[in-house]
């Protein structure tokens, strides 16, 4: 009978430790949680999962719908990583993120570096305007202030920062390149002098904005870095201008999930997307704005010291989104 019992507690014990094993994660395993595109997660997870032999779980979906799967899952999380995502909706949620700093923070340019304890920014997409080369004719375009020749009226492809995160971005950089701010009335007079030269048109997404200037459908277009470079590396007839009044990157980041269980593989993918070899990637055989200091980039990408940047004031914009918003459908409204 003594025998019988040895046996049953080492039985016990052996389920106890699988148990707790399971809980605790795996050293060859992580799981990813990312809104990120194809071209990133083709590139950068078989990156790492051959640099460190770590198999990677990913479950892609949109940035809000793997926040709340975050959030539902807090007490027995899931995901070890949010990897994609903007930095400043990330900041809105502290509680669902572990504290952690790569050691290659200090290799990131200034301005982009994780300055909260557990956001790490790792690419940033920039404001730009994408010209198609073949329409342009004499028409310089330097910046925001040369999207005001008359000439240009009705030719202008820009989407509804109401529904246009890309959009909204440009709105936010306009008023700051134009005004100093967010609420100046000279910002606003620009805002409301471009929707005039606008002639109403709307284009019905981000996407259609810069597909419609490489068609040849407009001449200029408000747009983003990313898709305006992938242009620029396949031969379109299109050139990026970074407005000469400045330009806001925003970043994307990537955070630790609380209480992750397969934490220190989690540290390890942080530190790999902001190694030398990824940053390499994003900036050479990805269009996306690498944020290493010494990251090498493309013949498709414009070198950051050439451009004029510009910061955005994340907390104030975030606090008075709704409030930017509605004054831009009131021009709007009033303009047609």
């Amino acid at each position: 009978m003594r025998k019988l019992f040895s046996v049953l507690n080492v039985l016990i014990f052996s389920i106890v430790l699988v148990a707790c094993g399971s809980d605790e994660g795996s050293d060859d395993e992580l799981v990813v949680y990312s809104p990120n595109s194809e071209d990133i997660i083709n590139t950068i997870i078989p990156m790492f999962e051959k640099e460190t032999g770590i198999k990677v779980e990913l479950i892609s979906a949109g940035t809000g719908e793997l926040i709340k799967r975050i959030e539902s899952e807090k007490d027995n999380p899931y995901a070890d990583v949010m990897f994609g995502g903007s930095k400043a909706q990330a900041l809105s949620y502290p509680e669902l993120f572990e504290e952690y700093v790569s050691v290659h923070n200090d290799d990131m340019m200034d301005g982009h570096k994780n300055a909260d304890g557990f956001v790490s920014p790792y690419i940033a997409d920039g404001s730009v305007i994408l010209v198609n080369t073949d329409l342009i004719g004499d028409i310089e375009i330097n910046g925001y202030k040369d999207l005001l020749n008359p000439e240009l009226k009705g030719k202008i492809a820009a989407a509804d920062p109401a529904s246009s995160s890309s959009a909204f971005a440009q709105l936010t950089n306009m008023l700051l390149a134009m005004g100093g701010d967010y609420t100046s009335d000279k910002g606003w007079d620009y805002v409301a002098a471009l929707v005039e030269n606008l002639d109403g048109k709307v284009a019905s997404g981000s996407g259609d904005v810069h597909k419609g200037v490489a068609d040849g459908e407009y001449v200029v277009g408000l747009t983003y870095e990313d898709p305006s470079a992938s242009y620029v590396r396949d031969g379109a007839p299109v050139e990026i201008v970074y407005p000469e009044e400045g330009t806001v990157f925003l970043g994307a980041a990537m955070q630790i999930v609380k209480d992750a269980k397969n934490m220190e593989n989690a540290k390890k993918f942080i530190d790999f997307v902001l190694s030398e070899e990824a940053q390499n990637a994003f900036g050479t055989e990805l269009t996306n704005r690498p944020l290493r200091k010494d990251a090498e980039l493309g013949d498709h990408m414009t070198p950051m010291e050439d451009i004029y940047q510009i910061y955005e004031d994340e907390e104030y914009v975030r606090e008075h989104r709704d409030e930017i918003i509605d004054k831009y459908i009131d021009i709007f409204t009033d303009a047609q």
